[in-house]
């Protein structure tokens, strides 16, 4: 990632910086919006990918290790385990969606499931590269063409847990913005909602010409039917599968 990251370093002061260190800026609770038009990047595309990993150990985890450590102190020297999927883990595939309410008031989803993918040159002018049912180092990723920005109204990102067991206190999740100008724009999927099976990240919306990232992070128990509710979609929805791989 680092030519997207470095792409235009020699012009980064005339952006907010974010985070020093990674030239990132890290949309959180106290600072939960961020305009794209003021960062000069509400035109080209708009890259956003959702990465996880499964967490290697948890509370539980930790505190059985510390006991043996007492108990055996050489262990300390060796190096943890680190297990792969496998049957006896918890396996998750988050999915990244997206609702859109266009200016002309037509409204619809993008999401793996379903294979409602888009379209990036036509209406819906949002478009899913594909399904990463894995959580692979490359992640799902959606692009948004900006260069029509005057024909989206809003959009709601948002990540699944596809038929599985709810598990997103068990993955490291994290959505990333790449605007085509400035820094890119960090959301990490950090609070603890065991149950939950879907997640709100951020919504995207055109505020009279101005392009406005919300983080949203609400995890809700159901699925895309309750997002739409909570945030006053008004589609229609039904239970979709998807292939066997």
């Amino acid at each position: 990632m680092a030519f997207w990251d470095n792409l235009f370093a020699g012009r980064a002061a005339q952006f907010d910086s974010g985070n020093a260190v990674s030239n990132a800026i890290d949309l959180t609770k106290r600072r939960p919006s961020v305009s794209l038009s003021k960062q000069g990047a509400a035109t080209g595309n708009l890259r956003v990918n959702l990465s996880w990993r499964m967490r290697t150990s948890d509370i539980e985890g930790r505190s059985r290790q510390s006991g043996r450590l007492l108990r055996n102190p050489s262990q300390f020297f060796k190096p943890e385990v680190v297990q792969a999927h496998t049957q006896g883990m918890v396996n998750v595939d988050l999915d990244l969606g997206c609702l859109y309410e266009l200016a002309d008031g037509s409204k619809g989803v993008v999401q793996p499931l379903g294979n409602f993918f888009g379209d990036l040159n036509a209406a819906p002018y949002v478009k899913l590269s594909g399904d990463d049912r894995f959580g692979g180092s490359s992640g799902e990723t959606i692009f948004v063409n900006l260069d029509q920005r005057d024909a989206i109204k809003r959009l709601l990102f948002f990540v699944y847990i596809y038929d599985q067991t709810p598990a997103f206190d068990r993955t490291h999740a994290k959505v990333t913005l790449y605007p085509s100008n400035g820094p890119r724009i960090e959301i990490e999927l950090d609070e603890r909602a065991p149950q939950a099976r879907s997640c709100a990240v951020f919504s995207l919306e055109n505020v009279k010409g101005d392009l406005m990232v919300r983080r949203e992070v609400r995890f809700v128990y159901g699925f895309q039917a309750e997002l739409d509710r909570l945030y006053g979609w008004g589609l229609q929805w039904g239970r979709g599968y998807k292939t066997k791989t």
